[in-house]
């Protein structure tokens, strides 16, 4: 992952918020990607956080460098990589994390070196990543690997998210508000089509029931192909 020293120093400036002709001119530094983003940042980004953008454009910048640019005049003439390019500066302008605007560089780097993935598809996966928080994009990749004991390392660096909130009828307020917000997240994903549910089930095959929850209990839960698809995409597995 990109950090701050990989950034060109020109790009390190202060936390500003520039006007369109400061933007074209800040992205200018970027040799590559940034040429061709200041071409569309003009248009669309009127006095949002260009320090932003330039850091989205320096990630971006790292995942092109093996690309001629003639691959990127024939891709700027096609009217729907424009749009996609449009869609990653609103989403990287609005990133307030690194890590956030990584997922948008290797999804835009993907949509230019897979044959698989089309324009149009690497939107509405760039559309599903806007409509996930970080916190959900964790819990997203860790389903994608739910057994027990899988994925340690992953798991371990982000205990503080993944960790089950215990919880039964006399829990005090906030442990079950925690509660609450943490499967809400779960909910979400399955909501979008990214995560799959296994209802448990009882030895006749009937579903069955958690009278605590108020739903049917679940077996267990896994990342859905489209799911899959969107964390390969971003760079979160291979």
């Amino acid at each position: 992952m990109t950090n701050k020293d990989d950034i060109p120093n020109e790009l390190q400036g202060n936390t500003v918020d520039y006007v369109t002709a400061g933007a074209k001119a800040f992205l200018s530094l970027v040799p590559f990607a940034g040429s061709l983003l200041a071409e569309i940042a003009g248009s669309i980004i009127p006095k949002q956080r260009i320090d932003r953008i330039a850091d989205f454009a320096a990630r971006l910048e790292k995942r092109l460098a093996h690309l001629e640019r003639s691959d990127f005049q024939i891709a700027i003439a096609d009217y729907e990589f424009t749009d996609l390019v449009e869609e990653s500066l609103r989403q990287a302008a609005r990133a307030t994390t690194p890590e956030r605007r990584e997922y948008l560089a290797n999804l835009l780097a993907q949509s230019l070196s897979s044959e698989t993935i089309t324009y149009s598809e690497t939107k509405h996966l760039m559309r599903l990543l806007g409509e996930l928080n970080d916190v959900e994009i964790i819990w997203l990749r860790s389903y994608s690997n739910p057994e027990i004991g899988g994925d340690q390392e992953f798991r371990q660096l982000h205990k503080n998210v993944l960790e089950p909130k215990r919880v039964h009828l006399g829990s005090p307020p906030q442990d079950l508000e925690a509660d609450a917000l943490q499967k809400s997240y779960t909910e979400h994903l399955v909501r979008l089509g990214l995560v799959n549910e296994e209802v448990q089930k009882k030895k006749g095959g009937e579903p069955e029931f958690d009278r605590f929850s108020g739903k049917f209990k679940v077996a267990y839960r896994r990342t859905s192909s489209l799911g899959q698809i969107l964390l390969r995409q971003i760079g979160l597995t291979d």
